[in-house]
């Protein structure tokens, strides 16, 4: 199972889901303070919604992007996807076993040329209450952890 992850900045994340459950038509996987996702099946997709007061996220699509991603089966894939991003020059930066996005998860990180992050990861742990014994992120730090270009966590 591979698929697209899309992650939105939203201003109104109550409105937000109301308008993306009757786009594709299904209610979403995953809700907590700020925070929604939609596991989509066809198109196979991800949507992830984050909540980021209106001052910040800005109208229409500046803004809008918070990150891309692919989520795969396991951590396999995960560390083949990091040698392949490796062998290609990419410079990945690995977060393993990271409680992110309310789920324990392995991933690898790159950016575009112009600065977009993409993550590849997979989901070890969907609602945690206890990773290697710490308790999971407050809800304004686990929604999204998104490195910058240079590594640097937005958490």
């Amino acid at each position: 199972m591979s698929r697209v992850q899309l992650a939105l900045n939203v201003s109104d994340l109550e409105a937000s889901i109301a308008f993306y459950t009757q786009l594709f038509g299904t209610e979403p996987h995953k809700r907590r303070p700020g925070y929604a996702n939609f596991a989509i099946t066809e198109p196979a997709l991800k949507l992830v919604l984050i909540e980021v007061p209106a001052d910040e996220r800005g109208t229409g699509t500046v803004g809008a992007l918070n990150h891309l991603g692919i989520e795969v089966a396991d951590a396999t894939s995960v560390a083949a996807h990091a040698d392949r991003l490796r062998d290609a020059g990419l410079a990945p930066q690995d977060e393993m076993d990271t409680t992110c996005c309310y789920a324990l998860q392995d991933k690898v990180w790159v950016h575009d040329p112009a600065g977009a992050p993409w993550e590849v990861y997979t989901i070890k742990d969907d609602n945690p209450t206890v990773a290697d014994g710490l308790m999971v992120l407050s809800s304004e730090r686990a929604a999204c952890c998104t490195p910058d270009a240079a590594g640097v966590s937005a958490c």
